[in-house]
């Protein structure tokens, strides 16, 4: 898992985001193209930020007098109301600053389209926050989003002791016996199971020699055990839940056993790569990412040979030095 650049995520912060940048980026157009109405720019976010650190600080009561909670609670929900009322109205006079501009070059139309951006992610927040909130609901996880900045920013459970969840987006790698990663997938909203037969095959066509494969137990499936067959000659796919009698003597096999015990050598280039730069993306956009993950993949790749003329050089030494011994002792 690769995580992205991000701060987390609550819908109340991810608001201010919207809506700061959103007055940030009217103003400086505001400014090139002369236009009054957002010089007291600084002086509405100061405001938002304000009410959103009000928000932000109160915390439902653990007492156990209902009326306490009870007011609490009114609390709450009178400081996220101040909080969306200003956004959103400063996100109605956004919107009329922008339909008023006459659009001549193409740097002003792109500027406006990133406002607009900005003010779509301010009202889907505005949205979810009133429902949370005000009306009580839950928001489903489908609805999120974990950052305005990386939208494919992902929230993955590892289910993993003291990392709860991560923010970023998984990465697939297949790695030969010699320690090179044969190749990478990154997984848009996609789950170990969906991508087990297309990374085989997308490898497979660079590499017609693959003919074995060891996997996790996170990429079994009926169909994935099928497929992979087919495409495979030898497939290390541990299966999920209770065994049938005929499966179990498959992994209890000295093959299956040997094959499956060399499959922890992916972890060290797993490893390697996340200790080399790849554990967070710097880089922006879906793009960005994939550019950085490729980078991080060539440059793991480059280590290894390095490394592999790196040993011959100190073994065709080492063969140096021992016939230097042995010719002084002949002398």
């Amino acid at each position: 898992m690769v995580e992205t650049d991000v701060h987390y995520p609550t819908d109340i912060n991810l608001l201010f985001d919207a809506v700061r940048k959103m007055i940030a980026v009217i103003m400086t157009l505001c400014e090139q193209l002369g236009l009054g109405g957002w010089r007291q720019g600084y002086h509405h976010t100061r405001k938002v930020k304000k009410l959103f650190r009000k928000a932000q600080k109160l915390k439902r009561s653990t007492a156990k007098d209902s009326d306490r909670k009870t007011k609490r609670d009114q609390l709450i929900i009178q400081a996220h109301v101040a909080y969306l009322e200003l956004a959103q109205s400063l996100v109605e006079r956004a919107r009329e600053t922008i339909e008023g501009i006459c659009i001549r070059e193409s740097s002003i139309e792109a500027t406006i389209e990133e406002i607009k951006g900005y003010i779509a992610h301010a009202e889907r927040q505005i949205d979810q926050i009133n429902r949370r909130v005000v009306k009580g609901e839950t928001i489903a996880h489908h609805e999120k989003v974990f950052s305005i900045f990386e939208e494919h920013t992902e929230w993955i459970s590892k289910g993993k002791a003291g990392v709860p969840q991560e923010l970023g987006v998984k990465v697939c790698i297949v790695r030969d016996q010699f320690g090179f990663i044969l190749h990478h997938r990154v997984m848009e909203q996609e789950t170990d199971e969906e991508v087990a037969v297309p990374v085989i095959r997308e490898t497979k066509e660079r590499f017609a020699g693959l003919n074995r494969c060891s996997f996790d137990k996170g990429f079994h499936s009926p169909e994935n055990q099928k497929e992979l067959a087919e495409i495979l000659d030898k497939v290390i796919l541990p299966r999920k839940g209770k065994l049938s009698a005929i499966n179990k003597e498959i992994e209890q096999s000295e093959e299956f056993k040997r094959v499956r015990q060399k499959h922890s050598a992916v972890e060290s280039s797993i490893s390697a790569l996340e200790n080399h730069g790849l554990d967070r993306c710097l880089d922006h956009g879906l793009h960005g990412f994939k550019r950085y993950v490729a980078f991080a993949v060539l440059a793991r790749n480059i280590q290894i040979i390095g490394h592999i003329h790196q040993q011959k050089e100190l073994k065709r030494q080492q063969r140096s030095e021992r016939r230097q011994q042995k010719r002084k002792h002949a002398a």
